[in-house]
């Protein structure tokens, strides 16, 4: 056995496969139970470091395992699995003795970060520190990224709210939770929100959270994200996609430390670091007066500005080699490798997509490649290949088959700039009333004002 063996708890197959391949491709042994019982057996049988369990499974269900483990074997941590809809349920379990939780659907980096801490608390040392590294997707070591990495360590040392900037696919979440990590209040948690992700009517319940019988189908009180980050870091991405109502609220969180939970009147005080993320120009967004100036004067005390990966083309090759490593251990091709050509070549692509699409296109590589050596004619086929997606999807998108724009397409994309610009001008440049008035959402507008160039 090369590194822990953590015990995973979960009747849905398909969790139970994709944890396992994370954890092994992290130098842990992952060992599965079906149920809480099989999972008790399994506890007598092993030397278990740590038990990760869903809550809600037939017979024996998390809840019970977590108490069990408690009374019989103190000395192992258990991560609780839940849903977002179950998220008074995992803070109950913390109450009972449970070392964190993780909310469905988790990711890579989350999942081992709070494994790493869980174990850490129970003193059973640490998941390799390689593996951990691994797990942060190498940011790089251009002279650009190391300048942003002392900017981080000297942001990571104080507690002022940070605003991470930069094009989509960047990095900056990583940059986020590296403030995270080396600050004071690492041990906390490290919670996390896309604002982008959730519509605006639950916004505001997510992050502040809400009593029983606050809206149809509050059935409990639910504590919002900013009081699960207590004496940690709440990281807000696409921060720009607030609505204005709830950028009023969160302005009082950031100046105050305090909330109201929705349908509630007590006030909370919570003790929270900050740290935004956006690809949006925040500035044109105060201009337009679809964002407050003074949420984003608290927002961006500590600037930092994530590269686009063309204008670090030195870090390609070094991205490549640790993406190659790690998406071949979790396609079982381990020993995928790239000729020094191919790399070559890799690193002449423009990647709109950033880091993001770069680690995209390495794992389609490993995965259907014939040999464990990626030759630069493989790389060839696989850029012209996503070309004519890309092409493709320009087509579908607009009616047109080929490179040449068809009358018909031509006469659409000027109606619809000439609906977009008469909007904009009886909103008086108010983008949110003129997507209203067009019938869209904010967002939609947004990406069309892109494709139209306007700024």
């Amino acid at each position: 056995m090369t590194g822990k063996m953590v015990l995973c708890v979960d009747d849905d197959p398909a969790v139970g496969k994709v944890l396992s391949a994370l954890l092994e491709q992290a130098g842990l042994t992952a060992l599965l139970a079906a149920s809480g019982n099989e999972a008790l057996e399994a506890l007598g049988r092993h030397p278990i470091d740590l038990v990760v369990s869903d809550l809600r499974m037939p017979g024996l269900g998390g809840m019970d395992l977590l108490r069990t483990v408690a009374a019989r074997w103190p000395d192992i941590p258990v991560v609780i699995l839940t849903a977002h809809g179950s998220v008074p349920l995992a803070v109950e379990a913390m109450r009972a003795g449970a070392a964190d939780f993780l909310l469905k659907p988790f990711d890579r980096d989350e999942v081992l970060y709070v494994l790493e801490k869980a174990l850490l608390a129970h003193g059973q040392g640490s998941i390799p520190e390689a593996a951990l590294k691994a797990s942060q997707n190498v940011l790089g070591d251009s002279p650009v990224m190391r300048e942003l990495d002392e900017l981080v360590r000297r942001a990571a040392a104080g507690s002022a709210t940070v605003l991470v900037r930069g094009e989509t696919g960047t990095g900056k979440e990583l940059v986020a939770r590296a403030i995270h990590e080396r600050s004071a209040r690492a041990a906390k948690p490290f919670v996390k929100l896309n604002c982008a992700a959730l519509p605006d009517a639950l916004l505001e319940s997510e992050l502040f959270g809400h009593e029983k019988g606050a809206f149809t189908g509050a059935a409990h009180r639910k504590p919002g994200r900013v009081e699960l980050a207590a004496g940690g870091t709440l990281f807000l991405d696409e921060i720009g996609d607030v609505p204005l109502a709830t950028q009023v609220k969160l302005l009082r969180v950031i100046q105050e430390r305090e909330i109201e939970r929705v349908g509630g009147t007590e006030t909370i005080k919570v003790d929270v670091r900050f740290v935004a993320a956006t690809h949006q120009k925040l500035e044109a967004l105060v201009a337009s007066g679809d964002f407050r100036e003074d949420l984003f004067y608290r927002l961006n005390v500590i600037p930092l500005d994530v590269p686009p990966l063309r204008e670090r083309r030195e870090d390609i090759p070094a991205l490549v080699l640790h993406f190659a490593r790690t998406t071949g251990e979790s396609n079982n091709r381990k020993t995928a490798s790239f000729a020094p050509d191919a790399v070559e070549l890799l690193a002449q692509q423009p990647w709109p997509g950033n880091v993001r699409q770069l680690e995209n296109m390495v794992e389609r590589l490993v995965v259907l490649s014939d040999t464990t050596s990626i030759t630069r004619s493989a790389v060839e086929r696989e850029v012209e290949r996503e070309a004519a997606r890309e092409r493709s999807a320009r087509g579908s998108a607009t009616g047109v088959e080929s490179e040449a724009p068809s009358a018909l397409g031509v006469q659409r994309r000027e109606a619809e700039r000439e609906a977009v610009l008469d909007a904009l001008a009886r909103a008086g440049n108010n983008r949110s009333l003129a997507a209203r008035l067009l019938g869209v959402s904010r967002r939609t507008l947004y990406n069309k004002l892109e494709e139209m160039g306007v700024a």
